[in-house]
């Protein structure tokens, strides 16, 4: 059985290429799981990973059904294990979005049908195959130099994993303390550099990346952070040094005025909203790639 927890769990490349070529014809997939049943789960509120997960499932052809955590009470009202057999029972495949990771873990190995990871505190894969999407429909994907500036998170490991499988490198500057685990950076191989000045990671790259400095369920930390990260905001000046055809990316939502300024959010090579889009075609490969 295979699931999708992290990106390591499936081929990226293949990920990246079934995505790509259904981005540009999207009869490719059409109906293919007609009869299949795809159950996607909340614990977390949700914009694109919500919408683009339930059309993902129609445009395949499935009928998704959609739980949010006030019915199952996942780990509270009910064991994870518990909830995931009887899942298989009516279910071809579940994808989750929660606060932690161990639940997907525990929910994985129960499991007699696929499950996908649409965000856990330690991993975020199905973002990660959009954004390297995004980044091979700029340049080639081998070679490639990516500057992901702000906090080692969930985002930010799946990122470093995808771009090293596909041949490209990653330079990351967090402050310290908010770095990747040390476990991740390893595991994702020579093609990562951690660095502590944002002007080192995006100094050339061929792509600039930067995500929230308080996600959701830090909210507590929200002054500390704003502390931290005072100058790792991506502005006109920082994204200056990168290449001069490099993107900017971000997996949205944007904190306008905090890890980014409008004029990068709105930049002529700023590629925010296609790699939403791409988000689409990610988990139509993904759910396409396990259930089919």
């Amino acid at each position: 059985m295979e699931h999708f927890l992290r990106v390591a769990d499936l081929d990226i490349a293949r990920l990246v290429d079934l995505g790509t070529r259904m981005a540009s014809d999207r009869s490719l997939g059409a109906g293919s799981l007609s009869g299949r049943s795809i159950g996607l789960f909340f614990q977390k509120p949700s914009t694109r990973t919500r919408i683009s997960t339930e059309v993902a499932a129609i445009q395949l052809g499935a009928h998704p059904v959609v739980l949010g955590n006030e019915g199952i009470g996942l780990g509270t009202r009910e064991a994870p294990e518990d909830v995931m057999r009887v899942m298989a029972r009516y279910l071809d495949l579940v994808a989750l979005r929660v606060f932690d990771h161990r639940d997907l873990e525990a929910l994985a190995a129960a499991a007699s049908i696929p499950v996908v990871n649409l965000l856990s505190d330690q991993a975020h894969p199905c973002q990660a195959v959009a954004d390297v999407m995004t980044i091979a429909a700029h340049r080639p994907l081998s070679g490639a130099q990516v500057g992901y500036v702000g906090d080692g998170n969930n985002v930010c490991v799946s990122l470093m994993h995808a771009v090293t499988r596909s041949g490209g490198r990653i330079r990351i500057a967090t402050p310290p303390g908010y770095e990747p685990p040390a476990g991740e950076v390893a595991e994702a191989g020579e093609g990562v550099t951690v660095v502590h000045d944002p002007r080192d990671a995006v100094r050339g790259a061929h792509a600039v990346y930067t995500d929230v400095w308080t996600s959701m369920g830090q909210e507590s930390e929200t002054a500390r952070r704003l502390e931290a990260f005072a100058g790792f905001q991506v502005d006109d000046r920082l994204f200056g040094l990168a290449d001069p055809d490099a993107i900017f990316l971000h997996c949205l939502p944007a904190h306008r005025g905090e890890e980014v300024t409008d004029g990068v959010m709105e930049h002529a090579r700023s590629r925010v909203f296609d790699q939403a889009e791409n988000r689409l075609h990610a988990v139509k490969a993904v759910i396409h790639t396990l259930v089919s």
